[in-house]
This record gives C-alpha cells, structure tokens and sequence, in this order.
C-alpha cells in the first residue's frame, strides 16, 4: 500500500510506527542525496553525512511539523541548514587571488577537451552560494520558487533575483564556451 506523506506521517507521531517513517526515507533518500552532493561541492561522504542527519533530525522534530509545507520541502530546510552550519564551521580562509591565479590558467584546450559538463560546473562555481543554491532548488530539483524561499528562509523576490541573475551570468559565461566549440 502506497501512502502519501501526510498519512505515513500520522503513523510516525501518532502509532510510533518506524516502518512508516523507513517509507518517508526511501521516498526521498536518494533525491536528497543528490541535493546534498550539489550543496557540498560534490561530496558524496559529507552528502551522506548530511542527509543521515537530516533524517535522524527530521524524525525527532516530526512531532513538531505543522504541515504547512510539503514533507519534503520541510525536509530539504532542515538539510540546508545543516549544510551551511558546516560550511560556516569549517570555512577555510582562502586567498582569492591565488584561486583566480589558478582559474585564469585553464587553458581554452583542456575546457573544450573536458567538454560542457565541466563547464556548467564551473560557471556554477562562479555564482554566489546563494544563487547556487537557487538555481539548483528551482531549476534542478523542480521546486517553485515560493518552495526555494521558505528552505532557504529568504523573501521570495530575493529568490527570484538570484535564480535570473544566474541564469544570465550562466547564459553569459556558457556563450563564450558555445563561441569556442563553434568556432574551434
């Protein structure tokens, strides 16, 4: 029987019941997972880490869900801010001149040879957390941009604003590499 999160939820809260809450984890474990990779500069350990425990922290305040947002959106809030506590706690102290020394180095070849994937990557690289992080909620994972607010606690017009200011510094810095293919 498929239940839909709200009853698996009720089952969790109100019966204790664990097979329930083994069903809201696998739904969404692995969409999670992926988020967190993202989130995490591509780590797949720390991503792990961080959604086990976004679960773990999930089930102990799910007496506390209210449900005015989906499970999952509250979920992915409570992943986020895991996230961001870490990276404030362990934020090394970078000499940004040294980081574009070594950007300005890549060479035009290695970029075509390494092809778009590396690219996106990289011209993601480029834009803030917060518009990283908005660009990945909203045009990767399909939430709403009302959804991306309430994760990541911020007005919804600052949302807007980062996910367009980053699609066009991504269509801008994507352009010179699409000029590059076709004129290489």
């Amino acid at each position: 029987m498929n239940l839909d999160d709200g009853d698996l939820i009720r089952r969790v809260v109100e019966d204790g019941d664990q097979r329930a809450y083994a069903q809201l984890v696998r739904r969404y474990q692995s969409q999670l997972r992926f988020s967190l990779r993202q989130l995490c500069d591509g780590d797949q350990g720390l991503a792990d880490d961080m959604a086990q425990e976004a679960f773990i922290k999930a089930y102990k305040a799910l007496p506390a869900f209210r449900g005015d947002a989906r499970f999952s959106t509250w979920l992915y809030r409570i992943a986020y801010n895991l996230v961001m506590s870490h990276k404030r706690k362990n934020a090394p102290v970078v000499d940004q001149d040294a980081v574009d020394s070594a950007q300005a180095q890549e060479s035009v070849e290695e970029a075509q040879q390494l092809g778009m994937a590396r690219d996106l990557n990289s011209a993601m690289g480029e834009l803030s957390d917060a518009q990283r992080q908005a660009v990945h909620l909203c045009m990767q994972r399909g939430f709403s941009h009302e959804e991306a607010a309430s994760i990541m606690k911020l007005p919804l017009g600052t949302v807007k604003s980062h996910v367009n200011r980053a699609r066009a510094k991504l269509q801008s810095l994507l352009q010179a590499w699409q000029e590059e293919v076709v004129s290489g």
